[in-house]
């Protein structure tokens, strides 16, 4: 079967697309890409609610577990995004260039050793904390756009939508994971300090085990098996790609399908801000429902998030593969589901607020809804990247996740310029309409403007781009 195949190949037959059966060396990489988001996004929250522990005298068992009083909690919870939006262009270039792998086991050892640092430098004070998540933030800033690069070398374009969304929801079920378990463990007799030290002893196991086993693409791996390889490579029109082509700044600056997936990115890692982060405060302060004391509730719209993300995936690659559509409209109706139904839940919790019956109950049925749908994000705009070009696609995540990450900044200011009474109803509906506006026009861009298929630069020489 395997000789058949080079036979076609060399004769000039069509691509041999259809994808080996079993286990492939593909799925194992996936696999170990699927555990990074997962533990990075457990690192990223847990010091949301690890704070609360840091800060609490009475949150742990042992009396000896120290506590500290600090004032300015909204910077250290902040500070992790000081540093993740710096490098994630820079990230892109270099995973196109010189391969993911090693930069991925750098910037993540990096990351988990501040994690493990935290309890040891939180004596010294807050301030100590606050540069250790920001250089976590630098080092996870890394990572997105290198695991972009990855998947697009080893997810072909019919496993590709339930790869990248398995992938990715990695994150809602880290995020699950370590809002449960770091609630938990800080109120155990070893208290919040282990909540760091077994994530950061995690991140650097797993580092281990990336640079034996993990690889940057198919061709760096010396015992895949040649037919796998081979639909890999000719899936991805590689074959015989001996380098990689210099990156074409002015096509990407000027491609609309590009700044269609920037915009909608923008409205995605906005809205997301606002409905993750402040949803809570607003349910406590407006509704009377302190919805950050139960952990079950918390954690619970991102694991919807998670189910959802999956099953978007596996519906998206099968209507694609079967083409009862296009990728481009696969990709456009999974992102309007992922930015129009939160977008209209705001509306509707900003109008709801001002109700006079009690509208709790609603409320959470509302943000389980609106942050489970929000989980198709994963086969719209979060994948198009590596439509457009998989030979750049990190260096499109790195721009518009860096862009978006220091534009989404602003947020929790907008959000404390409008909101000066957090029991004013009314204040946080206009944050709510603003948002909602903003989820609404991302997706209307990337609708209009977007596109499912590779572009004309991804393969483009130096003299083309000059020319």
């Amino acid at each position: 079967m395997e000789d058949e195949v080079n036979v076609k190949l060399d004769a000039g037959w069509e691509p041999y697309v259809t994808p080996p059966r079993g286990w492939g060396t593909r799925h194992s990489q996936i696999l170990l890409l699927f555990l990074l988001p997962l533990l990075a996004y457990g690192m990223r929250v847990n010091m949301s609610v690890g704070i609360v522990a840091m800060t609490d005298p009475v949150a742990s068992l042992n009396p000896d577990v120290p506590t500290y009083e600090w004032s300015d909690q909204g910077v250290i919870l902040s500070s992790f995004f000081m540093g993740y939006f710096i490098p994630q262009a820079p990230a892109g270039l270099l995973a196109k260039n010189y391969g993911p792998k090693w930069i991925i086991a750098g910037s993540f050892a990096v990351n988990s050793l501040m994690v493990v640092l935290v309890p040891i430098v939180a004596p010294l004070g807050s301030w100590a904390v606050i540069v250790c998540r920001a250089l976590q933030g630098l080092g996870q800033g890394f990572i997105y756009p290198c695991i972009h690069q990855t998947l697009s070398k080893w997810a072909p374009p019919l496993e590709r939508a339930r790869f990248v969304t398995f992938v990715y929801s990695g994150a809602n079920l880290g995020t699950v994971i370590s809002m449960s378990f770091t609630g938990w463990i800080s109120e155990t007799w070893v208290g919040w300090p282990w909540a760091f030290y077994v994530y950061g002893a995690a991140g650097l196991l797993w580092t281990g085990v990336w640079i034996v086993f993990g690889r940057s693409s198919p061709a760096e791996h010396d015992t895949i098996v040649p037919l796998e390889k081979q639909y890999i490579e000719v899936s991805l029109g590689e074959i015989g790609c001996a380098r990689s082509p210099p990156t074409p700044w002015k096509a990407i600056f000027t491609s609309m399908p590009f700044w269609a997936v920037l915009i909608a990115q923008f409205g995605q890692a906005w809205g997301f801000t606002i409905l993750i982060t402040n949803i809570p405060t607003y349910m406590s302060n407006v509704l009377g429902f302190d919805i950050k004391k139960n952990g079950a509730l918390s954690a619970g719209p991102y694991f919807a998030f998670w189910i959802f993300s999956l099953l978007s995936g596996v519906i998206s690659d099968y209507v694609v593969s079967r083409e009862y559509v296009t990728v481009g409209f696969a990709r456009k109706f999974a992102n309007t589901i992922a930015l129009c139904v939160p977008g209209i839940g705001l509306i509707v919790l900003g109008v709801i607020g001002n109700a006079q019956w009690d509208i709790t109950d609603a409320a959470v049925i509302l943000l389980f809804i609106s942050v489970g749908f929000n989980g198709s994000s994963t086969c719209g705009y979060h994948m198009n990247h590596i439509d457009l070009s998989p030979v750049h696609s990190g260096t499109l995540m790195g721009i518009a996740s860096g862009s978006t990450n220091f534009l989404c900044l602003f947020a929790p200011l907008l959000l404390q310029f409008i909101v000066t009474d957090e029991k004013d109803a009314f204040q946080w509906a206009t944050v709510f309409y603003i948002t909602s506006a903003i989820y609404l026009i991302g997706n209307t861009v990337f609708v209009v403007f977007g596109s499912g298929e590779t572009q004309p630069w991804n393969n483009v020489e130096e003299d083309d781009e000059n020319s």
